[in-house]
């Protein structure tokens, strides 16, 4: 699985390095060096503008979002803490997540992430969690393979209220390769980018396409180091978190 993840690069940055064509700068967010479920993220999509024309094509925007998708169907919005990965085997059957697979696709930009290992004292023999932070060996952005939903909050009325719809997204995971598969049987599947255009185009509904895209995550160059355990606890951040502890 993905449960955190670091995503600290500028919305600037990431508007170039995405070509971006729509963003709001008062939609600000903090870089984080610990990104955790249910917190708000940065995602990068394609919607046909409001307003826009059935034949006007999708404008690529970033957007925050919150991690952990809740269904348009689910009654409560806690849902989406349960939900913040989706398998790559089986994503586009689930019902929580095989609409939004065909219509709502999303990048969502990282630095790396964190993964645990089951480490044994050598002197108390006690198990304890080792965490590692793995990520691209050329210190580029991941561009995470997500999936994104809108849920109607029924309590506020008006339709226009930005307060009536939450925005919300998951992480697709899959079997664990190079480095991380050291670590962790699991991992985000990060796209290259000469998959992103298809990915994020809503117009691409093929199921067998869209499976084909999800590939081995960053062609395998990625680099594992242990970190402090200081990332365990979801109240810590800052570079610290991702600099080598032995």
């Amino acid at each position: 699985m993905c449960g955190r993840y670091a995503s600290t690069r500028s919305p600037e940055d990431l508007a170039q390095l995405f070509r971006v064509t729509e963003w709001h700068p008062e939609e600000a967010l903090e870089p984080s060096w610990n990104v955790a479920p249910t917190d708000d993220v940065w995602a990068v999509l394609e919607r046909r503008p409001r307003g826009a024309g059935e034949d006007a094509p999708p404008a690529r925007m970033l957007r925050p979002l919150r991690w952990g998708l809740v269904p348009s169907w689910a009654k409560d919005p806690r849902t989406g803490a349960r939900l913040i990965n989706a398998r790559v085997e089986t994503v586009h059957e689930k019902p929580a997540f095989r609409r939004a697979f065909v219509k709502r696709r999303c990048l969502l930009p990282s630095d790396g992430f964190y993964e645990w290992e089951q480490v044994r004292d050598e002197t108390s023999g006690k198990v304890r969690k080792q965490p590692y932070f793995i990520h691209p060996e050329d210190g580029g952005v991941l561009a995470l393979a997500g999936l994104y939903e809108f849920w109607r909050d029924p309590a506020v009325k008006d339709d226009d209220d930005p307060a009536a719809w939450l925005l919300s997204c998951t992480i697709i995971t899959t079997e664990a390769t190079d480095a991380a598969g050291r670590v962790h049987p699991r991992m985000p599947l990060a796209l290259p980018p000469d998959h992103y255009d298809t990915w994020l185009d809503p117009r691409h509904e093929s199921t067998d396409d869209l499976r084909a895209l999800l590939v081995q995550p960053a062609e395998g160059h990625l680099a594992a180091r242990p970190v402090s355990t200081a990332v365990n606890s979801v109240r810590n951040n800052g570079p610290q978190l991702v600099e080598e502890r032995t």
